[in-house]
């Protein structure tokens, strides 16, 4: 039978410092006067005794080591319960959001999507736009430490091809996991304070570098401003730009800089494809707006440059409605936000590595055609690749061409049209954020949608951020009987 006390410790704590951390956006709203303090402190000891119990229920189950069920269990359990704290805030404070429009939020906050139900942002309390933030910041840095040892120890979309990169693996999973938390937290923290003070240098003010670094950094794309990012147009969107690529290289590379190599970044071979895809798409979109549209070339390079990098990272800042950029940047932007960042990142969506693995697959398989007793192998920096991480990597491609298929479907049948249904599905399982059309597009949000699409949406933001397979697997029979 499956012992699920080492997984409800470790979930306990989590809320319980989940808890801790409302601390924060109360002493904000204390410092405003707007009365909205007593809301995080309601949130703050309900969340952190209610983690506290389940904690001290379950320490008489605690290991040092997870099985490969309990380490698929933790995965999925962490980002289903943590936003239903999350959401406390939104449903007590001065939001009044229903609970489905809450946990919409929150788990578009911790799984960095970005995709919003609130309006007139401006008008919010302080501390609730400071608890978004922290909500998208703390997504971040958990997804890091996911993809860098959950997903590579349970072989998920061939993440396993990332064992050995730069921590020892030979180590239990929990301990591992706290080694290489504290490794990147110094790398995160310090690039979120980075972010902050370029931010400030362009003129912005303080609490809105505080919130934008951290969703910036996170590469979610909350922002305290139903314009999104065009609120600050100017020097600021390549402070934006510069921080998402940051953000969405691997963090083991610096890592392993900060250890003296440090050439590893630049020797990654989807480093390379991450940059030289953005060089390529900001060319044609740039050019596409200097040739089709009215727009300055400084203008033109900036917005390309923002947005390209915006939708690709899966932030989801807007600075400007490219849905007015005409259809070939509508649905250039749409396959954008299916590529993604690199692993090991705070980027989401498919990731460049999967690309490389799957056109490396393909040009030998080609080969193959041509000579049919060579013998070819596909490689990645140099190393042979196993068939195992070929198909694991293609099933994901499977998971996600069904899944994207099959929610779209689900959606349309709650009433939704077709561009909404399909793009909203897209940018939920990629966890970009915007979609597209009037609805949901770079100038709307997902007020407008009926629960149940709201409900679908958030499985498919967790699905999504977690790699699905981490998240189907769980449902299957075959998981419990085992």
């Amino acid at each position: 039978m499956l012992d699920i006390r080492p997984v409800a410790y470790v979930i306990g704590l989590l809320v319980a410092c989940l808890g801790a951390t409302m601390i924060l956006p109360m002493l904000v709203d204390l410092v405003e006067g707007r009365g909205q303090w007593p809301v995080f402190a309601q949130s703050a000891i309900f969340t952190s005794l209610t983690g506290g119990l389940i904690a001290l229920a379950s320490s008489n189950g605690v290991k040092q080591s997870l099985t490969i069920r309990q380490t698929f269990l933790l995965t999925t359990g962490v980002w289903l319960m943590l936003p239903i704290f999350g959401a406390l805030p939104f449903v007590l404070g001065a939001t009044n959001a229903t609970f489905t429009d809450a946990y919409f939020e929150a788990m578009s906050g911790l799984t960095t999507t970005g995709s919003t139900v609130f309006t007139q942002l401006e008008t919010l309390p302080m501390g609730i736009l400071l608890w978004r933030g922290i909500l998208q910041w703390l997504g971040g840095i958990g997804i890091i430490v996911v993809a860098m040892v959950f997903l590579p120890e349970l072989r998920v979309g061939g993440m396993q091809i990332f064992r050995s990169e730069a921590f020892d693996t030979m180590g239990k999973i929990l301990p591992r996991a706290t080694q290489i938390a504290s490794s990147i937290s110094t790398i995160y923290v310090g690039l979120t304070l980075a972010c902050t003070g370029g931010y400030l240098m362009t003129g912005m003010q303080p609490f809105d570098a505080v919130v934008h670094s951290m969703t910036t950094v996170s590469t979610g794309g909350f922002a305290n401003y139903d314009a999104s990012f065009a609120a600050f147009a100017g020097s600021a969107e390549y402070v934006a730009s510069i921080f998402m690529i940051l953000a969405a290289l691997p963090f083991v590379r610096y890592v392993q800089m900060m250890s003296g190599s440090h050439t590893a970044l630049f020797r990654d071979s989807q480093v390379l494809g991450f940059l030289g895809t953005i060089g390529v798409l900001v060319v044609v979109v740039g050019v596409t707006l200097v040739a089709v549209f009215p727009h300055h070339p400084e203008q033109a390079l900036r917005e390309a440059l923002f947005n390209v990098v915006s939708i690709i990272s899966g932030t989801g800042y807007a600075s400007a409605d490219y849905m007015l950029w005409g259809s070939f940047l509508v649905m250039l932007f749409f396959f954008i936000g299916l590529i993604g960042g690199c692993a090991g990142s705070t980027a989401c969506s498919v990731k460049i590595f999967r690309y490389q693995l799957l056109f490396a697959s393909i040009r030998v398989q080609l080969r193959r055609v041509r000579a049919p007793h060579g013998v070819f192998v596909p490689r990645y920096q140099g190393r042979p690749v196993t068939d195992a991480v070929l198909s694991s990597v293609i099933s994901f491609f499977v998971f996600f061409v069904v899944s994207l298929g099959v929610l779209s479907v689900a959606l349309s049948m709650t009433g939704l049209d077709f561009i909404t249904s399909v793009s909203g599905a897209a940018t939920a399982l990629a966890n970009v954020g915007p979609g597209l059309g009037d609805q949901i597009g770079p100038a709307g949000n997902f007020a407008g949608l009926n629960d149940t699409a709201k409900w679908m949406l958030s499985f498919a933001m967790l699905a999504g951020r977690l790699e699905l397979l981490a998240v189907y697997a769980i449902f299957t029979v075959r998981f419990w009987r085992a």
